[in-house]
């Protein structure tokens, strides 16, 4: 393991858990089973979605199951909502089929994934068969991306953004330096649009060379069931992952609703969504801070919807707070990231005040 400029790159052996890390846990982890009832801050999706208008848009889809799905309309829908041709957009099931894809259809030899951050590119990676290199992004930089951290050699680069668990938003010129003849960089925004105004996106750039784009429906619109999601790459690059997909992978209610999504109206209620989401997550924030005594820290500037924190017996804190009714997500399957972190979805005000109340009383426990 080496330093440099203030960032770990460490090099990981190819298994599929990922070492020291679980990269195939997520929150729905935390929710399933006997956390059903719990009330749920620890998986990133809005809780209070899907909107009537678009769960009829869905339904009305489902008189035509009979014939195979067309995603012309779709693609073609994702392209003008991108300023761009349809030929640069592929549709998928979901943001992380589209790790997949990139693992098995691109040649690369030597793959580098930027942590912490979602934990599918790497695993994808690695069941492709691929030796996967780690930068690791430090507290102390406040989980910052300095790109010279990057290896010269790496011919693929992975890194979110806004990423997921930090909440950093990294500025577009920055991920665009990581940009190099030869290197496609990847770049997830499958949170993009619960920020204000999506500032720092770089869907839609044809200017930067080798980058692909991914994007999720899922978060905002609450469609993680449904699982729709798309690619922003070049021509070629499309070209190659679409033959790697199966016949047919996005299903037609899902088309529907990706068509539904990227209209005018739609785009103007995610922006409204948005807003509301950094008001209650500055909500959240304000009320974390208060346990500062107890050792809390909050990560900031967030700009997701969602924080991640850190607290001393974090573990015994969660187990609380689910024996008090609240489900979150522990921090220690991603890489960079130990037992002392939990991630926090961004709630109404009535849903966080509660939290903080039941938070109150599981610091208050462990502490004894």
């Amino acid at each position: 393991m080496t330093a440099t400029t203030g960032i770990t790159i460490k090099h990981t052996p190819m298994r599929t858990e990922g070492g020291d890390h679980d990269l195939r846990h997520h929150g729905d982890a935390e929710v399933r089973d006997d956390g059903s009832a719990l009330v749920d801050l620890a998986v990133n999706v809005r809780a209070d979605t899907p909107p009537a208008w678009l769960r009829e848009r869905i339904a009305d889809s489902l008189t035509g199951l009979a014939a195979y799905p067309d995603g012309r309309k779709a693609r073609e829908a994702v392209a003008a909502r991108h300023g761009l041709p349809a030929e640069r957009v592929l549709l998928t099931a979901g943001a992380a089929e589209a790790f997949v894809l990139l693992a098995r259809a691109l040649r690369v030899r030597r793959p580098v994934v930027v942590h912490p951050q979602f934990t599918e590119p790497e695993a994808a990676l690695r069941d492709a068969g691929h030796t996967v290199g780690r930068v690791l992004l430090r507290e102390e930089d406040g989980f910052r991306l300095d790109p010279a951290a990057v290896p010269e050699d790496a011919d693929l680069v992975v890194i979110g953004n806004p990423t997921n668990p930090t909440s950093v938003l990294h500025p577009a010129a920055a991920i665009a330096e990581l940009a190099r003849p030869g290197r496609t960089l990847v770049v997830d925004e499958a949170f993009m649009d619960a920020a204000p105004g999506e500032r720092e996106a770089l869907a839609g750039r044809t200017d930067v060379p080798g980058l692909v784009v991914l994007r999720s429906l899922t978060k905002t619109w609450g469609l993680a069931g449904l699982r729709i999601g798309y690619v922003l790459a070049s021509p070629e690059t499309i070209a190659d992952l679409e033959r790697a997909q199966p016949l047919w992978p996005v299903s037609t209610p899902a088309l529907a609703a990706a068509e539904a999504c990227v209209g005018d109206a739609a785009l103007a209620e995610a922006s409204d969504a948005a807003h509301r989401t950094a008001a209650d997550r500055a909500h959240l924030i304000a009320g974390l801070k208060e346990f500062a005594p107890d050792g809390l820290h909050v990560v900031e500037p967030a700009e997701g919807p969602f924080v991640l924190v850190r607290l001393p017996r974090a573990t015994a804190v969660r187990a609380q707070l689910r024996s008090l009714g609240f489900a979150v997500r522990r921090g220690d399957t991603f890489p960079g990231l130990g037992e002392e972190w939990l991630r926090l979805a961004v709630r109404d005000r009535v849903t966080v005040n509660r939290f903080l109340q039941a938070l109150d009383k599981a610091v208050t426990v462990v502490g004894r």
